[in-house]
């Protein structure tokens, strides 16, 4: 008899319609770098891919193009164009601020009046430079400007308690955020502040939910929880992938987390049954309705052992059998 070559141990699966198309597909490097992918449940990145594969860059983008062109991965996504250095905003000098305070036609000196009410302090020459590069280099509206201002106490406040302000340099780089994003209008301003607003409110849910209390998210949890969010995911399934990552890596891991809930996302998968459903590879927890698995007692070994004892009797009969013959 053949020895068996297959090693004992965890089975990976893969749908017969995968194996089809990697098949059609003709490429050994795309199936090796599926087997993988599968194997790691979807939860490896391309990077650790090659690192495993001990394959280059050019190698692993044709191997998953490949993959692509087959539906079994998402396209590759296309690198960013670079950014355009962003200018840099002149040196305002005394002069440039006390001439447009002293202007009558300019809205500059009531937004003065206004951000020093809101920040409950007199602004010094710098802050006054800082303010002007918002309103002139920015070219940022002045209500735009107020709500920014609003927006940037109300954070410092719910990080640090009542009372506490933020610095102009603080509300500096904000204002270039939102000049990146296009928030540049009362209206997007608005919207902008309702969606962060939401965002804190879901960041404090998912927090409660991985077990995390007592303090505000960090940036890079933040980061995470407005992909999930985006990526329209409930409770139950964050709470599932927060299981999942727990159950693999013996503690909580914001990357992996992240990996199981992108692959969901890629698969079109959101809700708990869906999951169950389509996911290829589910990580599952024995519970207390779930069979036992066959152990030394079970009944399918007792079958197996009953024929083995009938078997012996047979053999022993018929050796007792031909002996007596002899």
């Amino acid at each position: 008899m053949a020895a068996n070559l297959f090693l004992p141990g965890g089975v990976v699966a893969m749908p017969a319609e995968a194996a089809d198309r990697l098949i059609a597909s003709g490429s050994g490097d795309a199936a090796l770098l599926y087997l993988y992918l599968l194997r790691k449940n979807g939860g490896a990145s391309l990077e650790e891919a090659g690192s495993a594969l001990r394959w280059d860059g050019g190698r692993l983008t044709a191997a998953w193009d490949v993959l692509s062109g087959k539906g079994l991965a998402p396209a590759m996504p296309q690198a960013a164009p670079p950014q355009p250095q962003q200018e840099e905003p002149p040196e305002y000098t005394a002069e440039d601020i006390s001439r447009e305070l002293d202007d009558q036609d300019s809205p500059f000196p009531a937004l003065v009046g206004e951000v020093q009410r809101r920040l409950g302090k007199i602004l010094s020459t710098a802050d006054l430079k800082t303010l002007y590069t918002l309103y002139d280099f920015l070219a940022l509206p002045a209500e735009v400007i107020c709500l920014l201002v609003s927006w940037c106490v109300e954070e410092m406040e719910r990080k640090y308690g009542p009372g506490r302000k933020p610095r102009m340099s603080q509300i500096r780089k904000e204002a270039f955020v939102w000049r990146r994003l296009e928030v540049d209008t009362a209206e997007a301003a608005d919207s902008y502040i309702k969606r962060q607003g939401e965002l804190r409110t879901r960041e404090s849910q998912v927090l409660s939910l991985l077990g995390i209390t007592g303090r505000p998210a960090v940036d890079g949890e933040r980061k995470y929880i407005a992909a999930w969010t985006d990526m329209g995911f409930g409770d139950e399934a964050i709470r599932l992938a927060y299981e999942r990552t727990v159950l693999k890596k013996q503690a909580m891991s914001w990357p992996y987390m992240n990996s199981i809930l992108r692959s969901w996302h890629q698969k079109g998968l959101h809700t708990p049954a869906e999951i169950e459903t389509g996911d290829t590879a589910p990580v599952r927890t024995q519970g207390a309705n779930a069979p036992a698995p066959a152990g030394p007692g079970s009944d399918r070994d007792a079958g197996h052992m009953t024929g083995d004892i009938q078997w012996m009797k047979d053999f022993l009969a018929r050796q007792k059998s031909e002996q007596g013959g002899n």
